[in-house]
């Protein structure tokens, strides 16, 4: 069974991500698909793309147990999110559940995002001993201000959907009975606009907030790697699997 499944239903593509025994983490052949799947032209009569998941859960982020056993390099979840970005037509995630670190860049990556109240958001990475890229962290910051993206970030605490929808991080709310029905009028919006307006729109958005790649950050990246590769970045990512709280001594 595929960890990634999609179709096209007239205007709508709808992908699901498919790994609900594992909360549907993101593991290297599942982002190599997303990425496949949103590397795809749309046909002629596409106008919007959907992102779901299957089970109880959004997405939990990044595969920790296959992360461990791939530790060089980088992980494949920039290209993956670079793919949604840069795909043509609008982008809606349907947030059912937990989106936390990578699941919640995944959400957060999408242009209209439709959560349910019993959903929560959040990027735990210091908690084990990780840190989020430039690529990652230029996406909270393009939807936080800087006193949220701390929050965020420093504390890696998961917040409630409506505490995001509050902030203004996600677009729509809804009550977990009313979510398909939000969602499904959603999408069928968009999916009635003008797509040479969508497209235009879109391309407008995600090349102006694109400056930030510009700045110099060769610095940045080597505390990020130095974290990743660190023996409390190891210890995290057992302890997290492990069940425990991890021990980190700043090595």
């Amino acid at each position: 069974m595929a960890s990634v499944e999609w179709k096209v239903d007239g205007a709508v593509r709808t992908v699901l991500l498919n790994r609900p025994e594992k909360r549907n983490a993101l593991d290297g052949e599942t982002m190599q698909q997303m990425q496949a799947v949103f590397e795809t032209p749309p046909g002629p009569d596409e106008r919007v793309a959907v992102i779901r998941g299957a089970g109880t859960v959004f997405c939990a982020g990044l595969d920790l147990k296959w992360r461990r056993n791939n530790p060089q390099g980088e992980s494949g979840i920039e290209r993956m999110l670079h793919s949604i970005e840069m795909y043509p037509l609008p982008v809606v995630g349907i947030v059912h559940g937990d989106a936390i670190a990578g699941g919640n860049e995944l959400a957060l990556h999408c242009d209209i995002v439709v959560a349910s109240k019993a959903a929560r958001f959040g990027m735990s990475l210091a908690q084990v001993g990780l840190a989020p890229s430039w690529f990652l962290a230029k996406k909270i910051l393009e939807v936080a201000n800087p006193v949220v993206a701390k929050k965020i970030l420093l504390l890696g605490d998961p917040l409630p959907a409506e505490e995001f929808h509050k902030l203004g991080l996600i677009s729509h709310l809804a009550e977990p009975a009313d979510l398909e029905k939000t969602a499904a009028a959603i999408v069928q919006r968009l999916a009635d606009n003008a797509p040479l307006s969508l497209k235009a729109m879109k391309a407008l958005i995600t090349r102006e907030m694109q400056f930030r790649d510009n700045i110099p950050h060769e610095d940045v990246d080597a505390l990020v790697e130095k974290a990743r590769t660190s023996k409390d970045g190891q210890e995290g990512m057992r302890a997290r699997l492990e069940k425990r709280k991890a021990v980190f001594k700043g090595e």
